[in-house]
């Protein structure tokens, strides 16, 4: 099989070139497409090494599965030039999230949404991914009425650049900067664009992608979104209240059944869930699970997972796997 990664080189495209080494996913052929820099240049999978190529060159090529991990622009223009070749393309970027005709999925939420056709296939938001994988069984159970979530981004949500300038500035060093300000010793109550209405494209993005994740636009969301001092790892602190009254119990069983989450939820013993140590782990950590005592119905919880992987790459390959397993990718 032809697997074609857009964006090879960045921080997503090498952790996507990794897990389909760890999960054995089987590629006869990778074609990495990067920047003109990259030229030239071998990536290597599974012991053997294959060539930088340019987008035409890989469109040539014909693969049967291309992920792409470049930003929307590529996406837009060459995306649907793959998909009408006849390969399954597994985009990263916003381009095609909201669009009605394109599914966006995750995995343990909505895989169902996928059908035979479906050749282009839309991978959500990081931060709306672990959530919704989250908040998904409870969903289930008692109805999500209304979400309040603030995110605690890791710098590698940004790219390379960004982690650079975190470690330039944690050594004191000079370097190019793609914050407006520092981010070492601060955080940035600020990711994307700001909007006419006050809030962020990053912060619309969770609460769009999670309706159509979700299949339900009864459901309310409002997101602040926050970069932080973090290398790797996104966190959020969410607040859910539901149709129906529920047991902590109960909560923290559907839960640790779930698919996907790995629940750390035990104050004593100072267990909690935290980004260093869900970094190069495919779970969402869930903890601090406890009631909202100011309104009825309400749950508190902190939810973490790694960006790059679940929040990304891992998701992107999960859907991957789900279409060798129906028998589509053959």
């Amino acid at each position: 099989m032809k697997v074609c990664i857009v964006g090879a080189t960045g921080l997503v495209g090498s952790t996507m070139l990794k897990l389909l080494e760890e999960r054995n996913f089987p590629v006869s052929y990778l074609l990495p497409v990067a920047t003109e820099r990259s030229k030239g240049r071998n990536i290597g999978l599974n012991n053997v090494e294959f060539p930088v190529c340019t987008l035409q060159e890989a469109l040539d090529a014909k693969p049967r599965l291309v992920l792409f991990s470049a930003g929307s622009e590529p996406s837009l223009e060459w995306a649907p030039k793959f998909a009408h070749q006849g390969a399954w393309v597994i985009d990263n970027s916003s381009a095609w999230r909201m669009h009605d005709d394109i599914p966006l999925v995750v995995p343990e939420v909505n895989v169902h949404s996928i059908s035979p056709d479906s050749r282009l296939i839309a991978n959500p938001n990081c931060s709306t991914i672990q959530l919704v994988v989250a908040l998904n069984p409870l969903h289930q159970a008692y109805q999500v009425r209304r979400v309040v979530v603030s995110t605690y981004q890791s710098v590698t949500g940004t790219g390379t650049a960004a982690v650079e300038q975190l470690m330039n500035e944690r050594q004191q060093t000079d370097g190019p900067k793609v914050y407006p300000y520092p981010i070492d010793l601060n955080l940035l109550p600020h990711i994307d664009t700001f909007q006419p209405n006050g809030y962020t494209k990053e912060e619309l993005k969770m609460t769009n992608e999670t309706v159509k994740i979700m299949g339900d636009a009864s459901i309310r969301l409002t997101a602040t979104t926050v970069r932080v001092p973090v290398r790797g790892g996104h966190s959020e602190s969410v607040n859910v209240e539901f149709e129906q009254e529920f047991d902590l119990t109960e909560v923290r069983s559907l839960l640790a059944k779930a698919p996907g989450v790995l629940v750390q939820d035990d104050p004593a013993s100072l267990l909690y869930p935290m980004p260093l140590y869900a970094e190069g782990r495919d779970e969402v950590f869930v903890g601090r699970l406890r009631r909202d005592e100011s309104q009825s119905r309400t749950l508190n919880m902190w939810v973490v997972s790694d960006n790059l992987r679940k929040g990304a790459a891992t998701n992107a390959i999960q859907i991957a796997e789900y279409l060798l397993a129906k028998g589509w990718l053959s």
